[in-house]
């Protein structure tokens, strides 16, 4: 599933297309996704100026000059196209054509008119459309916690949330009421660069290591983010490229290989934990 780096390099590669732009003729083309579409979902974003694009945690926030804001979750293979072109390679193709394509639209901008596809071959994503004054109390959003890039986000927070906690680290750092947005991959990647075992109970990591650690979330997402996001399977970006943050993984998917740390003679190990593969080395990150 695309994590945070990848939904914001969609974000910032759809916002000079769709910032500012009119939605014209757009097409639904089956009733629902993971959920059904909105009621009137043609009508109510037809004639729409996207006032900008946001993103919350994975979510895709456009709010609308009608006082509604356009939510997209790009699920497993969910991804916009921009006049009809493929959005990228991938390492296991997900159709976007024909039968895959189920929404289509048109931005327009002064003379420039985009055609707009949502293609999403295994329908695990989903479109919502939410009054702007009452996204914050949607139940998709009310219980989110801080976005690691934002400013409520930092060591501090982590250790309020940690407090007395017994479930290991990793588990912890994917609860998005902890934080908004982490996903399996750049967890992996922070534990390791901070040196923090995943299998530790969350509430025994020391407030410096967790000050470290969330540093180090924001430098991992901050680097995804430059390199145009990770491209594990489906996953493109909105120009057509795709992410190249996953060819310097320090230990995602590196099982069985020497750990790349200095000094350290260690060899990265695969684990699972609450249903998802865990890398880390044994032997410098701590408990």
């Amino acid at each position: 599933m695309p994590e945070l780096p990848e939904v914001e390099t969609v974000r910032r590669g759809l916002e000079p297309v769709l910032a500012g732009a009119r939605l014209t003729h757009v097409r639904q083309n089956r009733p629902d996704l993971r959920f059904p579409f909105p009621e009137r979902f043609v009508e109510r974003l037809e004639g729409a100026t996207v006032q900008r694009i946001d993103r919350r945690a994975k979510y895709l926030l456009m709010p609308l000059s009608t006082g509604e804001t356009w939510v997209t979750h790009l699920g497993m293979t969910g991804r916009f196209t921009l006049d009809g072109t493929q959005l990228g390679e991938f390492e296991e193709p997900a159709p976007i054509s024909g039968k895959h394509e189920h929404v289509s639209l048109c931005a327009v901008s002064g003379t420039t008119r985009t055609r707009i596809g949502f293609a999403d071959a295994r329908r695990f994503g989903f479109m919502g459309l939410i009054s702007s004054d009452a996204v914050e109390a949607h139940p998709w959003f009310d219980r989110m916690g801080p976005e690691p890039l934002g400013n409520h986000f930092s060591g501090a927070h982590l250790a309020e949330a940690f407090r007395n906690k017994s479930q290991n680290i990793k588990v912890s750092l994917l609860d998005q009421r902890i934080v908004a947005g982490l996903g399996n991959i750049y967890v992996c990647e922070a534990l390791y660069r901070a040196r923090i075992s995943p299998l530790i109970a969350a509430g025994k990591v020391s407030r410096p290591r967790l000050e470290v650690l969330a540093a180090v979330i924001r430098d991992v997402l901050n680097d995804a983010i430059a390199a145009g996001g990770s491209t594990l399977r489906d996953f493109a970006n909105a120009d057509g490229g795709q992410g190249y943050f996953q060819h310097r993984f320090d230990v995602y998917g590196r099982e069985g290989q020497p750990c790349l740390g200095e000094g350290c003679t260690g060899t990265v190990k695969r684990i699972v934990q609450a249903g998802r593969s865990t890398f880390y080395c044994p032997s410098c990150q701590r408990r």
